[in-house]
C-alpha cells in the first residue's frame, strides 16, 4: 500500500426499508477534517485521471456501480515512491479511500452503468486558486495502463 493511503471497509446495513451505509465518520481513524462533500459521475469505460493535491487529502467511493482506482506515490522522498496501487470499489467492494497530497490518483467506471462517485475532501475547491494539478490518463509519467476507449474522451 502507498505510504499514508488508507481504506476503510464499508459496512453496508441492511432491513426491508432499503438500506444504510456510513461512508467517513468523524470519530474513524481515517477521518481529518470537513472541506466539502460532492458527487461526480462517469459513465461505463470512462477515465477521469490523473491529478494530485498539493495540499488536500481527498476521501472517495463509489456508491453507484464499479469504479477501478488507481494511485501513483510521486513524492519521491516516499518509502513507496514509484509505487502503484490498483482498487474495485463500488456496489460489490464498498470501501472509502483516503489519499494523502501528492499521490496521483484516478478512476475508471467499469461494468455496464454509470458509476456514482462520492468525495468528501479535507479542503472545499478554490476556484480561484484550485489545489488541482493534473496529467494525462496516457502519459507516460505514470506506469499505468488504463485500457482506453479512444472514442471517449477522458481526462
Amino acid at each position: 500500500m502507498i505510504d499514508g493511503v488508507k481504506v476503510k471497509k464499508l459496512k453496508v446495513i441492511p432491513d426491508e426499508r432499503g438500506w444504510l451505509m456510513e461512508i467517513l465518520r468523524c470519530d474513524d481513524d481515517i477521518y481529518q477534517e470537513f472541506g466539502q462533500v460532492y458527487l461526480t459521475t462517469a459513465y461505463p469505460g470512462v477515465v477521469k485521471a490523473w491529478h494530485f493535491h498539493k495540499k488536500q487529502t481527498d476521501n472517495f467511493t463509489c456508491v453507484n456501480g464499479m469504479m477501478k482506482v488507481a494511485l501513483y506515490d510521486s513524492r519521491e522522498d516516499s518509502p513507496t515512491y514509484g509505487e502503484v496501487n490498483e482498487f474495485f470499489v463500488g456496489d460489490r467492494n464498498p470501501m472509502l479511500i483516503s489519499v494523502p497530497p501528492l499521490v496521483y490518483h484516478g478512476f475508471k467506471a467499469v461494468g455496464t452503468e454509470t458509476a456514482f462517485f462520492v468525495s468528501v475532501p479535507t479542503l472545499p475547491f478554490n476556484y480561484d486558486e484550485p489545489d488541482e494539478y493534473r496529467l494525462d490518463p496516457d502519459t507516460d509519467e505514470i506506469p499505468y495502463d488504463w485500457i482506453l476507449d479512444k472514442s471517449k474522451k477522458h481526462g
